[in-house]
């Protein structure tokens, strides 16, 4: 992660230890969950659709959805010059083809 990210991570990370220790939860543990519901555990999977959904309403914004967000992620990797094997990683992918189809849009569109 770069500078930026990594300095609101570890500003959640303070936030979120304060926060739960109210609650009687440990947060140093070491597979301690970044984002978490009120019980120190997974969220909800829709709960995220949930959070977009506000915000679009809110900000009166277009239609996106989380994977869409995930897509775009990754053709900024590339347009900031992430190799493949980068992409890859970062995904979480072990299919080159998908990222291939990912890649050749992306390099599509910086040749125009």
């Amino acid at each position: 992660m770069e500078d930026k990210t990594m300095a609101v991570t570890k500003d959640w990370k303070k936030k979120q230890k304060l926060d739960y220790s109210v609650l009687g939860f440990n947060t140093m543990q070491p597979k301690q969950l970044v984002f978490s519901n009120e019980h120190n555990e997974y969220l909800q999977p829709t709960k995220t659709r949930k959070w977009i959904l506000h915000v679009q309403s809110k900000y009166n914004l277009g239609a996106f959805t989380p994977h869409g967000l995930r897509h775009t992620h990754c053709s900024l990797l590339f347009e900031a010059g992430a190799s493949i094997k980068e992409v890859l990683e970062r995904l979480g992918h072990t299919d080159v083809k998908t990222i291939m189809d990912i890649y050749t849009h992306v390099t599509q569109k910086n040749q125009s």
